[in-house]
């Protein structure tokens, strides 16, 4: 039995929050995107789940990286076997950078 795939969409703004994360990462964060989310993108895991009270629209979480210090934002379209992505992020200590600006937790 094949799992159902799903089609990985990046909002526009995406591409901006990189910029501020070091190049060398990026990769990594495109790999992990992949990986993580093509087959079963509303699984929670260790470092997946659904999130609660979202700092922006959003409905679930991606961490990964070094001390697990990068966030990918995210929703499901169940009807288009879609997965939109709508940030990406570096969590250091207690505080969200998406882009330059800090997200208040």
């Amino acid at each position: 039995m094949s799992k159902l795939k799903y089609n990985i969409f990046y909002s526009d703004e995406v591409f901006s929050h990189l910029l501020s994360i070091d190049k060398k990462y990026w990769p990594q964060i495109k790999h992990k995107i992949i990986e993580q989310l093509i087959h079963e993108p509303d699984t929670e895991t260790r470092n997946r789940k659904p999130l609660s009270n979202p700092p922006i629209d959003d409905r679930w979480e991606l961490r990964f990286g070094p001390q697990n210090c990068f966030r990918v934002f995210y929703k499901i379209d169940y009807h288009n076997n879609e997965v939109l992505i709508l940030a990406i992020g570096v969590k250091i200590k207690e505080k969200l950078y998406i882009g330059k600006k800090e997200i208040k937790l």
